[in-house]
């Protein structure tokens, strides 16, 4: 005799198929839009993740990880001419450089003033005796053809912005005219540019003066020569781009 069939069959679990499928989709509508935008900016593109990870596993997993979008053209063209703007800074001021190492050339000056271009801006050092009488910060009458000729120098175009700034030793200084080394340094600074601004052609908005006094030393303290390096007057012409 035939045995009967058990009519309560085992029944498979298939429930897994729904996320299954609901995983499926989510791919499909990723792939759908990774295929129809043809440039995703970075931050638009981690939002959108956000919103995958969320779905997928409550904001973690392997959607995290980096994944390469395609590039910006405006902002490569943008750094591009950032970049050759910066460049053509570099230049005009090496070239102005030259200008100025060409009349410290002539002039026989070497000793007493030296450039230096950094990525801060073209430095013109001038050391005070140069400039002035021990413990004066009036310019001498003999220096002030350097001065003009500094101020023609400083005439660019286009404009930048110039910062003067005094500097002393370490020697107190206490006498009817100044009562330390920062009022000294500071009425060099600003004479020495009231002659620069003499020159028409140079716009007073784009100076401004400063001193510091014994605080920034370039030498040591310790002897006459570095005392003497120490004792300045610094011309900053400041940069319309940051230099490379």
């Amino acid at each position: 005799m035939a045995r009967r069939k058990n009519r309560h069959e085992e029944h498979v679990d298939e429930s897994w198929l729904i996320p299954y499928a609901d995983m499926l989709t989510l791919l499909l509508a990723l792939f759908i839009v990774l295929f129809a935008v043809s440039s995703v900016d970075a931050e638009r593109y981690q939002q959108m993740m956000v919103v995958f990870n969320e779905n997928f596993q409550g904001g973690s997993g392997v959607l995290e990880q980096p994944v390469p979008v395609h590039d910006n053209p405006d902002r490569n063209q943008d750094e591009a001419e950032e970049s050759d703007l910066r460049q053509q800074e570099h230049q005009d001021l090496l070239n102005l450089q030259r200008e100025f190492d060409q009349y410290i050339l002539e002039q026989n000056l070497e000793s007493e003033l030296e450039t230096k271009l950094s990525e801060d801006g073209l430095l013109l050092t001038i050391l005070d005796n140069a400039l002035f009488h021990s413990g004066s910060a009036t310019v001498r009458a003999d220096a002030v053809d350097l001065a003009d000729k500094v101020s023609e120098l400083l005439i660019t175009d286009p404009p930048r912005n110039i910062v003067v700034a005094g500097h002393t030793d370490n020697i107190p200084i206490n006498n009817a005219d100044f009562r330390s080394n920062w009022d000294l340094s500071a009425h060099r600074a600003l004479n020495f540019m009231k002659i620069l601004i003499e020159n028409e052609d140079l716009n007073p908005q784009n100076l401004s003066a400063t001193g510091y006094g014994e605080y920034h030393p370039v030498a040591t303290n310790d002897t006459a020569e570095g005392r003497s390096q120490n004792r300045r007057v610094e011309v900053l012409i400041l940069p319309n781009y940051k230099l490379e």
